[in-house]
């Protein structure tokens, strides 16, 4: 990337790639599966076909090994054709990366090929319901049994549970030892395990096409092998995760706020009012520049953050905060702001425009509130 932002032919191509499958695979059927709340799983595959299921994973085990820049320009281009369908893309990026990063040899090679297809779909278990921003006070125990775990507890609000069978992985953070973050460890849990089984599944405001469940474990036992890292290292993996999950959920907000700004531009060319379209008033045009404005501002800094995070930069973790709280509320905001000036039809399904303001609502909320967000640049700047 050059100092004036300017693509890469190469960079060029992967978002190419990207929104034409947005556009020609998801955009046409997500009013339906929105509709219908049906989790698309032979898309995700056509999508995986493409590479776009081990994003960052290394081209040696088995992924695409591409950087986090061209994260966001991926699923930007994927939420543009819808971004439930393109966030939960990235929930599954997520665990593919993180047992690349810190997963044996023995376990990159048992399921990274199967996520790389998503053969094998993939959540990921953090969130309990008595701690969901203080993610270090989670109460599923994980015991040492033999040559198993047995873990005990639940978890909340969890991406694509449960949908895959037995073919599901699903990376979970339970507590192995002293409470606070030091006694954390992460597992992957396979769908089949004995003592797994899930909640009902969850009545949302948005993103109705990808399931939502409590995950449950009643002594439910794990091999030990299917522990990632050592004792202890669970929270430290789950935050360095986070880190590019901030910046996929941010480029997800990007892609549909852009695609609700694309809508309304038509809208208003062909829409008259008092004799006139609606682009020819210049209040209206004003707040189509201050839209335009936000979005913009929006993606130079989430490629800035991107970049910070790809070279290891030693504010990375802070810029990804920052971006996801910047993004993710400039979204919703631009989103909100073209339902405004549909009038009555952005009320409408038929329009989409009233679906992406649902589906970005959530982004201001998991992969840690803004909020939270809020806290970790504060801490950063007063350490």
């Amino acid at each position: 990337m050059s100092s004036y932002f300017e693509l890469s032919a190469e960079q060029q191509a992967i978002r190419e790639l990207a929104r034409d499958f947005g556009r020609d695979r998801l955009a046409p059927f997500a009013l339906d599966w929105d509709r219908e709340h049906v989790f698309p799983t032979d898309t995700l595959r056509e999508a995986a076909a493409l590479g776009m299921a081990a994003i960052f994973v290394r081209e040696a085990s088995g992924g695409a090994g591409l950087t986090r820049f061209d994260g966001v320009l991926i699923f930007e281009a994927l939420a543009m054709g819808c971004p439930t369908i393109a966030a939960y893309l990235s929930i599954h990026n997520m665990c593919a990366g993180l047992i690349d990063a810190f997963g044996t040899e023995r376990q990159i090679d048992a399921w990274l090929p199967r996520l790389a297809t998503m053969e094998a779909l993939s959540s990921y278990c953090l969130t309990e319901s008595g701690s969901g921003s203080d993610a270090a006070a989670l109460r599923t125990q994980a015991r040492r049994s033999g040559d198993h775990y047995v873990l005990n507890g639940a978890k909340q609000f969890i991406s694509g549970a449960g949908a895959g069978g037995a073919d599901h992985l699903y990376v979970v953070m339970a507590r192995t030892g002293e409470p606070g973050p030091q006694g954390i460890s992460a597992f992957v849990v396979e769908g089949g395990a004995p003592g797994l089984s899930f909640g009902a599944l969850e009545r949302k405001m948005g993103w109705n096409a990808q399931p939502t469940r409590a995950v449950i474990f009643d002594d439910c036992r794990v091999p030990a092998e299917n522990l990632i890292g050592r004792e202890g290292d669970g929270f430290k993996i789950a935050m360095a995760a986070l880190d590019g999950g901030r910046l996929n959920i941010a480029a997800c907000s990007l892609g549909g706020a852009q695609s609700a700004f694309d809508h309304t531009l038509r809208y208003m060319a062909s829409r008259k009012a008092f004799g006139r379209a609606l682009d020819e008033f210049q209040a209206l045009q004003f707040r189509l520049a201050d839209m335009a404005t936000q979005l913009e501002v929006s993606r130079t800094f989430l490629w800035r953050a991107a970049a910070a995070l790809d070279v290891k930069a030693p504010d990375a973790t802070t810029l990804c905060a920052m971006a996801k709280r910047v993004v993710t509320d400039a979204g919703f905001t631009v989103a909100n702001e073209a339902l405004q000036l549909h009038g009555g039809y952005g009320y409408l399904s038929e329009y989409g425009v009233e679906k992406i303001v649902r589906d970005l609502r959530v982004h201001q909320i998991l992969e840690g509130t803004n909020e939270i967000m809020r806290v970790i640049i504060a801490r950063s700047l007063l350490k």
